[in-house]
């Protein structure tokens, strides 16, 4: 058994979660890669190995591992949730060219932010989703601008 199915039995273990071939195979599939994939990724994935899997069994172990504890969606508007099994506490942000979701490092808040606006809630969880241009976007969107500034782009 490898070190990462050890560890994923163990979070399935100490989640009280039934560990089944496919919910074990959707958690192995976030967990190998951090992509923060889609239900449909997962799908696709899932089935070029073991073409048994259907939408809805995606998403219900989805929504089983959520409940669990073992993944998180991170919403991003307009488009395909997407799925996170990074469990240790970090943001995130969000690429508005090409809709790449990466992983930021957690930081805390100062205990004064927010304070007005969440007064009288009790708040269990938080985190912060940045949003912008990635790398890569920044540097060929940039390229363009560059050239529509020289006049090579119409």
């Amino acid at each position: 058994m490898s070190k990462l199915s050890t560890e994923l039995e163990r979070a399935f273990e100490a989640a009280a979660l039934r560990p089944t071939a496919q919910r074990f195979a959707v958690l192995e599939f976030l967990a190998k890669d951090p992509i923060h994939a889609t239900a449909e990724d997962i799908f696709q994935a899932l089935n070029r190995n073991d073409p048994r899997a259907s939408r809805a069994t995606v998403y219900n172990n989805l929504r089983s591992l959520q409940k669990a504890g073992l993944v998180r969606e991170v919403v991003s508007e307009g488009k395909a949730a997407r799925y996170d099994a990074n469990l240790h506490r970090h943001h995130h942000f969000v690429c508005d060219s090409c809709g790449k979701v990466e992983d930021i490092a957690w930081f805390d808040l100062p205990a004064s932010a927010g304070r007005p606006a969440l007064a009288g809630k009790k708040i269990s969880t938080y985190e912060i989703v940045f949003r912008g241009e990635c790398h890569r976007c920044t540097a060929t969107n940039g390229n363009r601008e560059s050239d529509n500034k020289a006049g090579r782009l119409t």
